[in-house]
């Protein structure tokens, strides 16, 4: 690569100085938006894949109908409880609390209060909760790596300083109006270049989405263990991504409370993977179906 061509490559990733795309009058988070696109996507591949194993047109929608708003519920919950200062502290608003469009969706309470409703919704719905969970796993990490944008939009989810050409530009953020602090000349204060924890963990879920689709291909799985594989496997690259993040958290024995919750899901993701291995084992029901096509299953998304 010549001299010139290094020369125009840009020496950071910048961020917006505005969290809102304004369509007309209308102004539209760019946090919402990217949550919001996550969810088409997610249910888009879900039904795809739901389909190769038998299910019917609109099961998916059934069912995501639950466990998208219990997953916001629980997603918001969980960042609430665990970022108590913006709202419940001594400078704190609660009503900021139901501001979902400024940022603030805790993961583990997503996944936890998701994985509920789905199963309420598959029940109403008549399908099988871990044909479902199965079939939604690749989705919800591509999900995942879609909402996780959102973030860039608020400038938030940064790490350590860095001069690298990846480094990610940072304004310092009012976010009740959701844009960057102007000086008195009118441009966006900028606070410095960060490690762009948040563009990280977009790539590694989609690599994650990526490499649950290949183990389905190459494996036979019982019900529920690509699910499980899903369960454990996202927060291994939490965890890393967690130690690089500097923003303020909940510490427990010197470690984030995320670090801890991540390993918590990783554990709990492995006795997934080795209860319903087992169960189909020892469930005549489960060990004919996972015996009926002796083709891989299709990684159809």
């Amino acid at each position: 690569m010549t001299t010139l061509a290094l020369a125009a490559l840009p020496a950071d990733i910048p961020s917006p100085t505005t969290g809102a795309i304004n369509l007309g009058p209308f102004p539209i988070r760019g946090y919402a938006l990217c949550i919001l696109l996550g969810i088409v996507v997610a249910v888009w591949i879900t039904d795809r894949r739901m389909r190769t194993r038998g299910g019917e047109p609109g099961q998916v929608l059934d069912v995501a109908a639950y466990a998208v708003v219990a997953g916001i519920i629980g997603g918001r919950l969980y960042h609430v409880i665990t970022t108590p200062d913006p709202y419940w502290g001594p400078d704190g608003n609660p009503v900021d609390a139901l501001k979902i469009w400024q940022g603030g969706l805790g993961i583990w309470g997503a996944i936890a209060l998701g994985a509920l409703g789905a199963w309420i919704g598959c029940r109403r719905a008549g399908v099988r909760f871990l044909d479902f969970a199965d079939a939604a796993a690749p989705g919800v990490a591509v999900a995942q790596g879609i909402g996780r944008w959102g973030n860039w939009f608020n400038n938030e989810l940064y790490g350590a300083p860095t001069d690298k050409p990846w480094g990610l530009v940072i304004h310092e953020w009012d976010q009740g109006a959701g844009r960057a602090v102007r000086d008195a000349e009118g441009n966006a204060v900028v606070l410095g270049t960060y490690q762009p924890t948040f563009l990280y963990e977009s790539v590694f879920v989609l690599l994650l989405a990526v490499a649950l689709l290949l183990i389905e291909r190459r494996f036979r799985l019982a019900r529920g263990q690509l699910f499980g594989l899903y369960v454990a496997g996202y927060p291994i690259g939490r965890i890393i991504i967690e130690k690089m993040r500097t923003d303020e958290a909940e510490l427990i024995l010197g470690q984030r409370l995320n670090v801890w919750t991540s390993i918590l899901v990783f554990l709990l993701g492995l006795a997934i993977v080795w209860y319903t291995g087992r169960r189909a084992r020892r469930t005549p029901e489960d060990a004919a179906a996972d015996t009926e096509d002796p083709a891989p299953q299709p990684s159809t998304m």
